[in-house]
């Protein structure tokens, strides 16, 4: 749903010969650059004011930004009689950035940024001079929203949202005007920011290290308040509204004191908000989304929308309005926490109740959130202590990464709550990988007995696991491993094991098995490296095999990759050199932030490493994929082997570049 400029034009100021033109001039530049103005109001505007209201705020603050026919002659500025820095002057001279445009830009600038410094109690959303007028466009009836994007965009606002509005203005400044960094400071400056040159310099870090892409993300439809999607607003809220105002004014006709007790109750609703009622079907217990019991037995969907509603006060209203209003808007006290990627934000629609009951001694409600969020609310039964609000990402959870949720944590144990679809239960330590595993008392509600929680510090002795077994009911019938990572939701641990002589690409199974679980006792305690990352899988690949000079036995080279529920991933190359101990820590030798490494976008990779003999001679180490069929080392050593691995001679702390080249052609440089 486009929204297009506004056409009226205001009168000009008779203030001279020359003014009449000059507020013209800026009235053509406002309707010529309209959606450019808006989109930089939008993302200078505070995040926290919500997607619609930012919507209306970005286009009632370029729209305002033109002064009116009543505007005193000393207020304005026509931006011929501007007297700018040379800086900002220079700057002007650039695309778009003629006079009238940079004057109506700085005008755009100044109100967006005020929105941050305005009292909390004044009324609207404008700075404080401005905001007795009334506030354009204004929309009933509907909410209206960008164009929603992927992660990438989300995450870009995610982060945007936490930093101040100077901030905000230097980066847009920088990635949509294409000022530059002294352009910024001084426009900064002239729009009455106390420190331009830190917002600069704050601005510098977002977007790293690709602000090419930020920029691309930054001009795509989530942040363009122009072209926007819409949804009904709450009609069942709208409607007691319109009743309780036809009420008022019924018995103002009877009686004015009665009006007036009538209007104050009114209002009193009002200014309560949603947190207050039950009237928003998102914040109604009775319109909580509940699934029958049976049901994930007969769905073709087996994730958390198939999950009863479990626990002994699933029934009781006021925890679970409590919850809900916590949810709309935490009141202090409530600690709040989200892993990475996740919005806050309240629910759109009502959301599906998973679990509302006592553990530990605390009152716990579990929430899942249109196939997006898992939210877990938690209020102590007695005592000290607020309550608690926890968000995590859950979409296109499965058979798995759907299989379980932290239902309370206590010290060094934790509790889960079980699908449905979970028959059998067991754990088992990844440190003893010969030991087997335990079973696991699991409550008719579904909630497990305490199981011990990896150690976030100190000493790695041992890493606890869920072995989780699936239903025949639903024809998948086979275990798999979950670990606690810190998140609401465990992640599942899986195992790609060693390529076979002129077998196809092996493809990750789950880690059960004996060479699974040898692979993860030497790369168990990596894990800790990933903890509240919102980690949904980690697999181990056994992406080569090398024997070692001098005549040793073979080592392995694994991948360890950890994907997140926002997309991105981690990798982890690991060496496993032959060890005395099952669970001998293997060698990190190369560790990859945000890339598609090891996954089946990125099949193929080259590492390397320095390697001590058992005769104390040193040696350059490193090994491909299966694709790999010759590797070169040059620098301060050079050799080169065909075949997927490489052994040369080489002082502990030489230099050496490390490059592959592929069977089916093109070449790959070692992950570092």
């Amino acid at each position: 749903m486009p929204i297009h400029q506004p056409q009226q034009r205001s009168a000009a100021p008779a203030t001279g010969a020359g003014e009449p033109l000059g507020v013209q001039q800026a009235e053509a530049a406002l309707v010529e650059h309209y959606p450019r103005l808006v989109r930089l109001a939008y993302v200078v505007l505070p995040p926290s004011l919500g997607r619609h209201r930012r919507v209306l705020a970005a286009h009632g603050t370029v729209q305002r930004a033109l002064p009116g026919a009543r505007t005193a002659p000393d207020r304005i500025r026509v931006p011929a009689q501007s007297r700018r820095s040379s800086e900002a002057a220079e700057e002007e001279a650039q695309g778009p950035a003629n006079a009238p445009y940079a004057w109506m830009r700085l005008r755009v600038l100044r109100t967006a940024l005020a929105h941050e410094r305005r009292p909390r109690w004044w009324p609207g959303r404008l700075p404080a001079p401005t905001a007795l007028r009334p506030t354009l466009p204004v929309v009933w009836g509907l909410r209206l929203f960008p164009r929603a994007g992927g992660v990438d965009e989300l995450a870009l606002d995610r982060a945007l949202s936490t930093v101040p509005g100077a901030v905000r203005a230097a980066f847009a400044l920088q990635l949509l005007e294409g000022l530059s960094e002294s352009g910024v400071r001084a426009l900064l400056a002239e729009a009455g920011e106390a420190d331009p040159a830190g917002a600069v310099r704050r601005a510098a870090r977002l977007g790293r290290p690709d602000r090419a892409g930020a920029q691309v993300l930054l001009q795509s439809g989530e942040f363009d308040p122009c072209t926007v999607q819409t949804r009904p607003s709450d009609l069942l809220r709208r409607r007691h509204r319109v009743r309780a105002v036809a009420l008022a004014a019924a018995l103002c006709v009877v009686a004015g004191t009665l009006a007036v007790a009538a209007e104050r109750g009114v209002r009193g609703v009002a200014d309560e908000g949603p947190a207050a009622g039950v009237t928003v079907p998102a914040l109604d217990p009775a319109a909580l989304l509940r699934t029958a019991a049976e049901q994930w037995a007969d769905t073709s969907r087996i994730d958390f929308t198939a999950w009863p509603v479990r626990g002994d006060r699933r029934g009781d209203g006021e925890l679970l309005g409590r919850a809900l209003r916590a949810w709309s808007g935490p009141p202090a006290g409530v600690r709040v926490s989200t892993t990475p990627g996740t919005a806050d934000v309240p629910p759109a629609q009502p959301p599906r109740l998973l679990f509302a009951g006592e553990v530990d001694g605390a009152a716990v409600v579990l929430f899942h959130d249109g196939g997006v969020r898992v939210v877990r609310y938690a209020e102590p039964l007695s005592g000290g202590g607020g309550a608690a609000l926890d968000f995590a990402r859950t979409d296109d959870a499965d058979v798995t990464t759907g299989a379980a949720v932290v239902v309370s944590r206590t010290g060094e144990k934790a509790r889960f709550l079980l699908a449905p679809w979970i028959s059998e239960t067991t754990t088992r330590d990844l440190l003893a990988p010969n030991t087997p595993g335990r079973p696991l008392e699991v409550g008719p509600d579904g909630v497990t007995a305490p199981v011990g929680r990896p150690a976030e510090g100190g000493a790695c002795g041992s890493w606890p696991v869920l072995q989780l077994r699936s239903s025949e009911r639903i024809v998948e019938n086979h275990a798999f491993l979950v670990t606690d990572l810190g998140d609401l939701a465990p992640a599942h641990l899986t195992y790609t094991p060693k390529p076979g002589r002129g077998a196809p690409a092996r493809q990750p199974r789950e880690a059960t098995g004996t060479e699974a679980l040898l692979a993860w006792a030497r790369t168990a305690c990596s894990l800790r490296a990933l903890s509240g990352s919102g980690v949904r899988a980690v697999n181990n690949w056994a992406f080569a095999e090398q024997r070692l000079p001098e005549g040793e036995a073979s080592a392995e080279w694994l991948c360890t990759r950890a994907d997140t529920w926002r997309g991105p991933g981690r990798v982890l190359v690991q060496f496993l050199q032959p060890a005395d101990s099952p669970t001998a820590p293997a060698a990190v030798v190369a560790d990859r932030n945000d890339t598609a490494l090891c996954s089946r976008f990125g099949q193929h990779i080259l590492a390397g490493t320095h390697w001590k003999s058992a005769s104390g001679r040193w040696y350059v180490l490193a090994a491909g994929s299966r694709a790999v069929d010759r590797i070169e080392a040059t620098g301060q050593v050079r050799g080169a082997a065909g075949g997927p691995t490489l052994a040369v001679r080489a002082p502990r702390d030489a230099s050496v570049q490390l490059t592959a080249r592929l069977r089916e052609g093109g070449t790959l440089a070692a992950v570092r």
